[in-house]
């Protein structure tokens, strides 16, 4: 609805103009919004007051221009009202919403989907965890974050890929190798002195004993150097594989895994480091070189090449992102921890230094995630090694039960996840609540044809029929469905959805409880039969873009 009074504002101040009641001039962007109070009309518009500094016009002045000059060409509008200091009040039709249920039978598994990005190529980087240990559930909440994000942009019509990358260069997969090897050597009855920087947890130790199942005790004669490199490479490889078949039961899957080792291999980094200092915005101190991020905003400078000779992690996470720019993506989306929050400026600085805008790179962070069980907090503990794995959370919720109690909130809020809420089969659980709304539609439908209703086609049903207050408010909030999916993906917000699912599905539960869809009134059945069939279409949309089932039986 909100797309159909845009236009209808717009072709208004034109008309106001070229009869001289307003001076020309550009309408800033202004908001269409449902007004808070419903005695206040379904829809309210500021572009009055916002247009107000423009042409120098009171707003109330503004607006009776406005609405005096609307062509209501369609007949939607039943009344308008100015209010308080120039907010124009929307009152529509009733037909005018039932008409808008043509869309959601016409458009079927389409409807919410839109071109708004037609043409430009998006990038997705999430999870990235190094390859040292299974997936946690902070894991799990960017996981879902970024592949729901990817998933909006997809439905408004971006080219999405979605990339893992891969940090297998660092000193953190040596600190593996030696890990496994040491525990390697307890097993096969060494007395070890365990390092307190090594990995721990029990994973280790399984890696530890498939070694020596398939190879003996062959590398405890061998220099330690040498067998680091293999116990390096067979742990993170099989960590790795571990990593995206838990990401698989989750339902995530990757276009590319990017690993760090190739920016080396290509020279990537040293190539990079030469651009910058070309530009001047390298300068030594001895064998330490520092990147100007100063001139792009950053609170200080910041080390690439470390006084060992070594490039810093910053220097290869500016290099990948010029490979990233490299393949022609029109924007970058990251999707990190929280805990990187001061990493962002230096990112933006060096994209820039590079010559791309800023817009060019998005990030998105994601809070941490506090586990809990009947409200009591689950105990977890990085320091020992052992924590709640992203696989043991879906295992025992289910995945539909994980992602979408992921995001249940804002991905920068703490989110507090309680395990046994999440396995209810009951209201206070929310996924099953929506989910229930869907099956309990179909069963619906199902009735419905074994009693001799099929659902009609639009122009078969009589939608006047749909006078109760609760049925134009479910009218209502199937309509802002597109809205929410396009408003969501500029955003990179999916807990909207959430958020709208509940909503629409309360409605539902609540009018299906008050009224009978099927009864003696044939005409009256068709009507509401129809409405329920795009109440259920609306849901398997959202759901799907959430990678949530929406089952027909439950």
């Amino acid at each position: 609805m909100k797309k159909r009074l845009y236009p209808l504002i717009e072709q208004s101040l034109v008309a106001c103009m070229e009869k001289g009641l307003l001076p020309e001039a550009p309408l800033p962007p202004f908001d269409i919004e449902p007004p808070r109070e419903k005695a206040h009309g379904d829809y309210a518009t500021n572009a009055a007051m916002v247009l107000a500094s423009a042409v120098r016009r009171k707003p109330r002045d503004i607006a009776r221009a406005l609405v005096d000059h609307l062509d209501d060409a369609g007949g939607w509008i039943e009344k308008v009202e100015i209010a308080g200091p120039g907010f124009i009040n929307f009152f529509m039709k009733g037909e005018t919403w039932a008409a808008l249920l043509r869309d959601v039978d016409e458009l079927r598994d389409r409807y919410g989907f839109s071109d708004l990005g037609r043409g430009r190529r998006v990038q997705v980087e999430f999870v990235s965890a190094n390859p040292t240990g299974p997936l946690h559930i902070g894991h799990g909440r960017g996981a879902v974050v970024g592949d729901v994000i990817a998933n909006l942009l997809t439905a408004t019509g971006h080219a999405v890929s979605r990339e893992y990358y891969i940090n297998d260069a660092g000193n953190q997969m040596n600190t593996l190798g030696r890990s496994v090897l040491l525990r390697y050597r307890e097993l096969l009855g060494e007395r070890i002195d365990y390092p307190g920087e090594c990995y721990q947890g029990s994973y280790i130790a399984d890696l530890a004993r498939e070694i020596a199942d398939r190879h003996g005790s062959i590398f405890l004669d061998r220099d330690e150097s040498e067998s680091i490199v293999f116990f390096r490479e067979y742990a993170g490889e099989s960590i790795l594989q571990g990593i995206k078949e838990d990401l698989r039961v989750f339902g995530v899957v990757f276009d590319h895994y990017f690993n760090e080792s190739e920016l080396y291999r290509e020279d990537g980094v040293r190539k990079l480091l030469e651009e910058l200092e070309r530009k001047g915005f390298i300068y030594r101190d001895g064998v330490t070189l520092w990147f100007k991020t100063t001139d792009f905003g950053d609170e200080k400078d910041r080390v690439v090449i470390r006084e060992n000779g070594e490039p810093t992690y910053f220097a290869a996470d500016i290099a990948y992102h010029l490979n990233k720019y490299g393949r022609h993506f029109d924007k970058v989306i990251d999707i990190w921890g929280a805990d990187h929050h001061g990493y962002i400026p230096r990112m933006y600085a060096g994209i820039q230094a590079l010559g791309y805008p800023r817009e060019a790179l998005e990030v998105v962070l994601v809070q941490l995630v506090n586990l809990l069980r009947e409200g009591t907090p689950v105990a977890m503990s990085t320091r020992s090694g052992e924590f709640v794995t992203l696989r043991e959370v879906v295992d025992e919720v289910g995945r539909d039960g994980a992602r979408y109690n992921f995001l249940m909130r804002r991905s920068n809020s703490h989110l507090d996840f309680d395990l046994e809420i999440a396995k209810k089969q009951s209201n206070e659980n929310p996924v099953y609540y929506v989910q229930y709304g869907h099956a309990r539609i179909c069963s619906i439908l199902r009735t419905a044809l074994e009693k001799g209703y099929a659902v009609p086609r639009f122009e078969e049903v009589d939608l006047r029929r749909l006078d109760l207050p609760e049925e134009a408010e479910l009218i209502r909030t199937i309509d802002r469905f597109p809205e929410l999916i396009e408003g969501s993906a500029r955003a990179l917000e999916p807990h909207r959805i959430p958020f709208y699912l509940n909503d629409l599905a309360a409605l539902f539960h609540s009018y299906y409880n008050k009224n009978r869809v099927l009864s003696d009134d044939r005409e009256l059945s068709l009507a509401r039969l129809f409405l329920v069939h795009c109440i259920g279409i609306t849901l398997r949309n959202a759901l799907g873009i959430l990678g949530v089932a929406a089952p027909e039986r439950m």
